[in-house]
């Protein structure tokens, strides 16, 4: 049952309280799993030939926290995890949490001075790492940072068969479960402790280190695998990287809270490999953000995958067009698919579509507010405003981090003294306490003192038959301050010029919104979860122009 405000002129919302916040760690949770679930399907990594069920998954969990414990990793030491997807990733979570040391990831596309100052940052003593990935070669990065660079760091564990001098192989890790002493553990440990740490993105400075809890993040595990209708008949095919909330969370913890299967279709996201994940492991339940959803809708054999047994899953991560969530629905046979939206420092979670919203609500919108978590939009003055307005996304309750790890300053900036967490996202709520994202704040263009909002000429870009994808943003111009600037990708086969694009858009939209510099490429500048980095574009774009004269 939904909880609306009273004051139902202000665009605020509480999500329903009924189903009560677990109090639980996640190593509990994952021992309750196996006792509910033991001999049920819990984990397949597809290119490693990796299969567990719950009882497999739980001991071998507790293994690896057996063998940190012999290491000497207690509680509160942080453990990063450096690596593409994979079983290991999901065991070392779990493990971790059993000790309850802080998990802390590390983005698979770091390079030397990013994993340095992650590391540092958070006082990382012990890291597990993969021996390389795509270009990146971790082993003989950590070798030239050396010891100098990383002073807290003691322990390195290397995956993988192979022998790599100064890394313990993974292999030394699983020595035989001691229940006793784990549950001795366990009684030190609580749900409020921290026990993970994630980055944000970091466009603009140094990333920050989202402290999560327990409570935190299983709880949001939980209340979208309810929101989706999870059991443990399900399988979640999770071509999203597990370094970042939406694998972690949504994926892993939203699995070990309702019993389904987790899905691994390989390192990183491949159309083919997810869609075959899906046939041959008979998935009802598939993650991406837009980009991969567009991506596996562009796949030239589409029609020859059997993706019959999807039924749900999740969008989130970056704005959905409107137009690919009708696709997802009609062509991956995802009737009851939902749009998630948060942020890493809300766990992520804080709105989400029902599977039985209605069709406009579940396209058009990021849905309502999540069990126990408050919404509001406010303007810059930081009044509520009436709904149907537009101003920033703000959200408070139990998903909301302990704050960013060892950055008071950082944390002010962003939770206010009433324990609200600020977007940075712009947003409106009508009526029915429906929130849908408009843009970023730091994104709106403003051109000769016009307001733009690149997200409403994406949508419109996205109905011309010839474009797969676009993404606009400001590019700086000496008379009217910004220009609409747009990256475009044309479907495949298409015959399209950039002046096409204009001439489509002309008595079409305003002509202050009718992009003025356009590109068409293969692709965009992404982040490894799947966001544009229109930043990035812009300064290509602006660099280009002033080559050109």
């Amino acid at each position: 049952m939904r909880v609306e405000s009273a004051v139902t002129m202000e665009s605020y919302a509480k999500g329903p309280s009924d189903a009560p916040l677990l109090d639980l760690t996640i190593g509990a949770a994952l021992e309750e799993a196996a006792a509910k679930w033991g001999d049920r399907l819990a984990l397949v990594s597809c290119h490693q030939g990796i299969r567990m069920n719950w009882a497999e998954l739980d001991a071998e969990a507790s293994r690896i926290a057996c063998g940190l414990l012999d290491r000497g990793v207690r509680k509160g030491d942080r453990v990063g995890i450096w690596a593409p997807n994979c079983a290991e990733w999901a065991v070392i979570q779990f493990a971790t949490a059993k000790i309850g040391a802080v998990l802390v990831n590390i983005n698979p596309a770091y390079r030397t001075s990013e994993v340095e100052y992650a590391l540092n940052k958070v006082g990382c003593t012990a890291l597990v790492t993969a021996a390389s990935f795509k270009s990146s070669d971790y082993i003989a990065m950590l070798r030239e940072l050396g010891p100098a660079s990383l002073p807290r760091l003691e322990l390195m564990v290397a995956l993988g068969g192979g022998e790599h001098d100064g890394f313990l192989p993974w292999d030394a890790l699983r020595v035989e479960p001691d229940g006793a002493r784990l549950a001795l553990v366990a009684t030190g440990l609580a749900a409020d402790d921290p026990i993970n740490i994630q980055f944000t993105s970091g466009t603009t400075g140094f990333p920050k280190g989202a402290t999560l809890t327990h409570r935190n993040i299983l709880n949001n595990g939980l209340f979208t695998a309810n929101t989706i209708r999870l059991s443990a008949d399900d399988r979640i095919c999770i071509p999203v990287p597990l370094y970042h909330c939406f694998g972690m969370v949504l994926g892993n913890l939203a699995a070990v809270t309702s019993g389904a299967a987790m899905v691994y279709p390989g390192e990183a996201f491949d159309p083919a490999l997810a869609l075959g994940a899906v046939q041959d492991e008979g998935c009802t339940a598939l993650y991406g953000v837009p980009t991969m959803f567009i991506t596996m809708l562009n796949q030239p054999d589409l029609a020859d995958y059997d993706v019959s047994t999807l039924r749900t899953g999740i969008m989130a991560g970056a704005t959905c067009p409107v137009a690919t969530m009708r696709g997802v629905m009609d062509k991956l046979n995802m009737a009851e698919v939902t749009i998630g939206y948060g942020m890493t420092e809300t766990s992520p979670l804080t709105t989400q579509t029902a599977t039985d919203d209605p069709l406009q609500e579940r396209v058009e919108t990021v849905g309502r507010a999540h069990p126990h978590a408050e919404v509001k939009i406010i303007g810059l003055d930081g009044e509520t405003l009436p709904r149907g307005e537009q101003g920033e996304y703000c959200s408070r309750g139990y998903a909301v981090m302990l704050g960013y790890w060892d950055d008071p300053e950082k944390t002010a900036e962003a939770i206010d003294a009433d324990g609200w967490m600020h977007s940075g996202d712009l947003a409106t709520m009508d009526e029915n306490g429906y929130v849908r994202i408009t843009g970023r704040i730091k994104d709106m263009i403003i051109r000769g003192g016009e307001n733009i909002y690149p997200r409403e000429i994406e949508e419109f870009l996205l109905t011309h038959p010839d474009i797969a994808n676009a993404q606009v943003f400001g590019v700086a111009d000496e008379k009217y301050g910004e220009e609409v600037g747009c990256w475009v990708i044309p479907r495949a086969g298409a015959s399209l010029a950039p002046d096409d694009i204009a001439a489509y858009c002309r008595g079409r939209i305003a002509h202050y919104k009718v992009p003025r510099h356009v590109r068409l490429v293969d692709s965009f500048i992404m982040t490894v979860t799947g966001k544009a980095q229109k930043f990035e574009m812009r300064k290509i774009m602006e660099m280009e122009l002033a080559r050109d004269g």
